[in-house]
């Protein structure tokens, strides 16, 4: 079992800049990688950023150029510095994480964080 704990997130105008990070703990594979999905009220879970086993980044076209994702300092850990952020940002953001080796779908995830609120006023 692995655990993933978030941190960062909270309140922003728009066009300010804010940093997630997440910290995986527990049996983590081999092939084990890392993402973050949003989800704001109404809509579905979506993938926003990955970094897949073999280190090949994807984005959302929704967040190309603005946010970008990394290896955090820690072993198993993983940042999101989120840039221009929009009022449409706003979402729970959910640190992922999957054993097969890709991050990019809801079927992909084998283990969520608890999430972490962005809120981006205008």
């Amino acid at each position: 079992e692995v655990q993933l704990v978030e941190s960062g997130g909270g309140l922003v105008q728009a066009g300010g800049s804010l940093k997630l990070s997440c910290v995986a703990s527990g049996y983590i594979y081999r092939t084990f990688a890392m993402g973050w999905f949003r989800q704001s009220p109404g809509l579905e879970r979506e993938m926003i950023a990955a970094i897949h086993f073999g280190g090949a980044i994807q984005y959302a076209p929704s967040v190309k150029g603005r946010f970008t994702i990394s290896q955090g300092n820690a072993d198993n850990s993983l940042d999101l510095q989120m840039n221009s952020l929009k009022p449409e940002d706003t979402a729970m953001y959910y640190c992922a994480g999957c054993d097969a080796g890709r991050c990019d779908t809801i079927p992909s995830v084998n283990y969520w964080g608890h999430g972490t609120q962005v809120t981006v006023s205008s």
